[in-house]
């Protein structure tokens, strides 16, 4: 098994696809006017229209504003990342604050209310943590 993407049902496709295109710097390939994909090398984060989800049945996936869910992205640098950002986000949670496992986090909501989360592995483990999980040894 292989975990691919997540995917974000919202009422407005265009206005959330351009809210990630500027604050990850990743284009979007728009399929339709109700689906498109920010693709990462790690995952792709999809977004949907409400319209995409109508087949499987009312209620299915309601948009906007999970509060069970972070959509995380580990970025090279959080402090320089929430400098070129600061002005595209609106709703933010916390500025960069280095957590007690290591990362060193960035937490605001999209326009649609969903959680954020930019990282950046700061502490040794956590660096050695991230290293592991993207496939990177050190050569030993």
């Amino acid at each position: 098994m292989n975990f691919v993407s997540v995917r974000l049902i919202t009422g407005d496709v265009e206005r959330l696809v351009a809210f990630y295109e500027r604050v990850t710097g990743v284009p979007a390939r728009r399929y339709t006017g109700d689906f498109a994909e920010l693709a990462t090398p790690g995952a792709t984060l999809a977004i949907g229209s409400t319209r995409t989800v109508a087949s499987w049945g009312p209620g299915t996936a309601d948009p906007a504003g999970s509060r069970g869910a972070i959509i995380e992205f580990l970025v090279d640098d959080v402090d320089s990342v929430y400098r070129a950002i600061a002005g595209d986000v609106t709703d933010l949670v916390a500025e960069p604050t280095t957590m007690p496992w290591g990362n060193r986090s960035l937490l605001f909501r999209d326009p649609d209310g969903n959680l954020v989360n930019f990282f950046t592995p700061v502490t040794p483990a956590a660096v050695a943590k991230a290293a592991r999980a993207q496939g990177v040894t050190d050569g030993s």
